[in-house]
């Protein structure tokens, strides 16, 4: 029975010695193999290896991956004109050099955040100092951006790591000048805007005024056109009556005599005072054209 405990016994020993010595990589991952506090190995091709059982050798692992550090506390920047803009960035990070990171930040990824932000910082503040409000916010954004990764290129090289990118996420003015550029922004719009409407008002009366004389100018012209229509209608109208009468002068002087009575009758409430004997109503008592009015009975 003891000898197939010390068996049994032996076996998990050897089991835990053996398990002690494999450790798999991933691919996400570097190891760092140890030998008594001093680095020994660095592995970058994932699958299983093998080392020494502790306390000979150990394994710390260290992520490959891209890392991000955004702003931890966005402070104000001055610019050249002494604007002040806070500005939130982020930075784009991995580690290239496992023994450098390890040496100067140890395994704890999260510590080269506290040790890396100020110098970004730094090289941010010399960066926006150099450039106006317009600059930073627009025309010169992305070379700001660039030239802050370019500083921190060779000071990232102390800590075993590449930054891959550098971006500004947000610009904003200080609490204490935001207020009076939008009260000027509010005014710049709406002097822009009073100019437009100025502007569209006086056009819209030019267009008026135009649009008045064209149609003055229409109007007297059709008034024009319809005189000499007329005038040319009723040369016309005379020159055909005069033929048609000049052919029978006592049936045109009873055709003009029958126009008399319905222009002078076609109001009906209205009152004649006439002698009976005058010519108006010749046709009337059907005397004949042109002969002498008989005289009125007693």
């Amino acid at each position: 029975m003891n000898r197939i405990t010390s068996i049994v016994l032996g076996a998990l020993v050897a089991f835990m010695v053996l398990s002690s010595t494999m450790y798999v990589v991933d691919q996400r991952q570097f190891a760092v193999v140890y030998a008594l506090g001093e680095i020994k190995e660095v592995v970058n091709e994932p699958g299983l290896k093998f080392k020494l059982p502790p306390p000979f050798q150990n394994v710390v692992f260290l992520d490959r991956r891209v890392q991000t550090l955004d702003n931890p506390d966005p402070r104000p920047i001055f610019t050249a004109e002494k604007k002040s803009l806070v500005i939130d960035w982020l930075v784009k990070w991995r580690v290239t050099d496992p023994r450098q990171f390890i040496r100067n930040s140890g395994n704890n990824m999260r510590s080269v955040d506290a040790r890396l932000s100020p110098i970004v910082q730094a090289a941010l503040n010399e960066e926006v100092t150099k450039r106006d409000v317009r600059a930073v916010l627009a025309t010169e954004r992305d070379k700001v951006m660039q030239d802050v990764r370019r500083r921190l290129i060779e000071e990232a090289k102390q800590f075993g790591i590449e930054i891959m990118d550098v971006r500004i996420k947000r610009v904003d003015f200080a609490a204490n000048i935001t207020d009076a550029v939008y009260r000027r922004m509010e005014s710049e719009r709406k002097r822009v805007a009073n100019e437009w409407r100025a502007t569209g008002n006086a056009e819209a009366e030019k267009i008026r005024a135009d649009a008045d004389r064209q149609r003055e100018v229409i109007l007297a012209e059709a008034y024009r056109d319809a005189q000499l229509i007329m005038g040319e209608g009723d040369a016309k109208a005379s020159a055909i009556y005069a033929e048609a009468f000049g052919r029978d002068p006592q049936f045109a002087q009873f055709y003009r005599s029958l126009e008399a009575y319905r222009a002078v009758w076609k109001n009906k409430n209205g009152v004649m005072v006439l002698d009976p004997n005058t010519e108006f109503f010749k046709a009337m008592r059907g005397a004949p054209t042109g002969a002498p009015a008989a005289p009125a009975r007693k």
